[in-house]
């Protein structure tokens, strides 16, 4: 430890904590020590012009090499915006929407807006869209060094997803005014413990849950939950590593080879609501004042029904707003849940709720007091820009100066529809999990359900027919129900091709069908059929937890013939109220602001 190789050791970009682990100390001695001895980095400008003319982009990236510093002092109050970090599967780039709202709204409001972020992808790297730009990895040192150098005023880390969010104690601890939600009320709903404690109180359900940071403690848990579980690590971004598992064997092969226990890092269990409806909500709050949290005024932004069952990522799920299937008195508890978690949290900005709703009881499955993904969606959806309404509340104003105070809830639908790689995935199943995989989301706007269903199909995949033939192959507990969406089929005019099992069940219903080969029985089957261009759609629902080898071959087939595929059945009968509308009226398109 002597000045002149830490100053080369920092040049050649060692960070902090590389250098506590190599030396035996903790990052914050490396820090204090580092400030001591006035080892800092200095921050250049990029040269976006090739020393051709003078840049006058604001870029910056910090260094340790000697020379000038070309920060430009000012006097303005600065807010610091932490951005997503690295744009990969599983990170949604809905939170470089919030983070560069954020930004235009603090502007609006006089304040000099500081972006960091890492990622030259993104429209919150434009040299537009802050008054200053840092390209920076998003690590508590780096972060740090931004906001003492500028003397920043406050920080957000609401806007960026879990990248910033896991970082909130650690700034606060070193001084940083994180404005907007407490980091308190992030450790709430963040910890499993705290977060159950907290529901306890408000006497709002959850369904049951254990921890485990070994095997023995994970397979003690699921036996007294009952099979299925949903089995996830704590603190995790876009889903990663979330499964549903119905069996020991599952478990262990799970606790084994899927994630890291440790008392810091526990694995959570919970019990998996079979067939329940998940519901995501939006919401902004304004906190009320210090002396008055009571005060506070709380705007539900959009509540989202997904179409799928639960079980599948809010990335992922196709959703419509507003609810279409929910009773009257569940979206008032929902409601309710909202508004007494959010006064609890003394939110101020963005929370978005995940519910889970089986035989009219609504369950919590998840709370995050930051921006979501859907809030680009519900924004655009309603035409209120809650992302920066949130940035302006965080700067201290409410909501009632704003003017947002009532719930919007619209005459129309719009559908929420996920874009998918997996025509670049060669052989990658399709199936859709707790696990994050899209990559993009479209919507679907139109006063008729089905329509707006219809709409956002076209965006997304390939269009729904209105003609042809529809191959149907189910699993064993959906064959009590596939004679009715049969009919329905049917009835709008297409021919039904199924294997033997399907073609029973639908026999049985008293509708017409072809029967063909399974893909293991020989030729001709589905896979050919598909090929030749014979089949317009595909209804494929999975056979048990592990897909079988023909069930992947039919999917992946389907995609990359650019046939609609449906792989679970409610999606199936969303399809069939499309292509019924579509049939009936056809659709027209109007721009966004027509509907608001």
């Amino acid at each position: 430890m002597n000045s002149d190789l830490i100053a080369k050791a920092k040049s050649y970009g060692f960070s902090d904590k590389q250098i506590a682990h190599l030396t035996g100390r903790s990052e914050d001695e490396i820090r204090a020590w580092r400030k001591e001895k006035g080892l800092l980095p200095s921050y250049r400008l990029v040269d976006t012009c090739a020393a051709e003319f003078e840049a006058y982009t604001p870029y910056f990236y910090s260094t340790y090499d000697r020379g000038d510093d070309e920060i430009r002092p000012s006097e303005k109050r600065k807010v610091m915006i932490l951005g997503g970090g690295p744009n990969r599967i599983g990170q949604g780039i809905e939170f470089d929407y919030c983070c560069v709202h954020a930004s235009y709204a603090l502007k609006e409001e006089g304040i000099e807006t500081l972006m960091v972020n890492s990622n030259p992808e993104t429209v919150s790297t434009d040299y537009d869209t802050s008054d200053k730009l840092f390209f920076e990895p998003l690590t508590l040192e780096d972060v740090l060094h931004i906001y003492q150098r500028e003397q920043c005023w406050g920080a957000i880390v609401q806007f960026g997803g879990q990248t910033p969010l896991n970082l909130a104690i650690g700034l606060r601890e070193n001084g940083v005014n994180i404005i907007g939600t407490s980091p308190d009320s992030i450790e709430m709903a963040e910890d499993r413990k705290l977060f159950a404690a907290m529901l306890h109180k408000l006497k709002i359900p959850q369904p049951a849950n254990g921890l485990a940071v070994n095997e023995e403690e994970a397979l003690e848990a699921s036996k007294k939950l009952g099979y299925p579980v949903l089995v996830r690590p704590s603190f995790v971004l876009g889903g990663r590593a979330m499964q549903i598992v119905y069996s020991d064997a599952e478990l262990r092969q799970y606790m084994r080879f899927a994630v890291e226990a440790s008392p810091e890092r526990p694995v959570l269990v919970d019990k998996f609501l079979e067939h329940a409806t998940e519901v995501d909500v939006d919401c902004i709050c304004d906190a009320g004042t210090v002396s008055h949290p009571e005060e506070a005024t709380i705007v539900i932004g959009g509540m989202l029904e997904h179409i799928e069952f639960a079980g599948v990522h809010s990335g992922d799920a196709a959703m419509v707003l507003p609810p279409h299937t929910l009773s009257e008195s569940v979206i008032q508890t929902i409601r309710e849940y909202t508004h007494s978690m959010a006064r609890e949290l003394r939110v101020s900005g963005l929370m978005n709720v995940q519910y889970a709703v089986k035989d009219e009881v609504v369950y919590v499955l998840e709370v995050n007091p930051r921006a979501s993904r859907t809030v680009p969606f519900v924004s655009k959806a309603i035409g209120v820009p809650l992302a920066k309404l949130a940035a302006k509340v965080m700067a201290g104003s409410s909501l009632k100066d704003l003017g947002f105070t009532d719930e919007i809830w619209p005459k129309y639908w719009a559908i929420k529809e996920s874009v998918f790689p997996f025509n670049r995935f060669q052989g990658q199943d399709i199936l859709l999990s707790p696990e994050m995989k899209s990559t993009g989301e479209v919507m679907g706007l139109d006063a008729d359900l089905g329509t707006a269903y219809a709409k956002s199909q076209m965006s997304a995949h390939a269009p729904l027919p209105l003609e042809g033939k529809i191959f149907i192959s189910v699993s064993e507990p959906d064959k009590a129900q596939i004679g009715d969406l049969a009919r329905t089929f049917s009835e709008l005019g297409f021919d039904l091709v199924c294997t033997s099992g399907t073609a029973k069940a639908i026999k049985a219903a008293g509708i017409e069908v072809q029967e063909i080969r399974k893909v293991s029985e020989g030729r001709p089957n589905s896979l050919d059929l598909l090929k030749n261009g014979d089949i317009q759609m595909v209804i494929n629902t999975p056979d048990g937890q592990v897909p079988r080898a023909d069930e992947v071959k039919i999917r992946t087939t389907a995609v990359y013939s650019r046939v609609p595929i449906m792989t679970t059945l409610s999606s199936a009968k969303a399809a069939a109220s499309a292509i019924a509308a579509l049939k009936k009226d056809g659709y027209d398109v109007k721009p966004i602001q027509s509907y608001h």
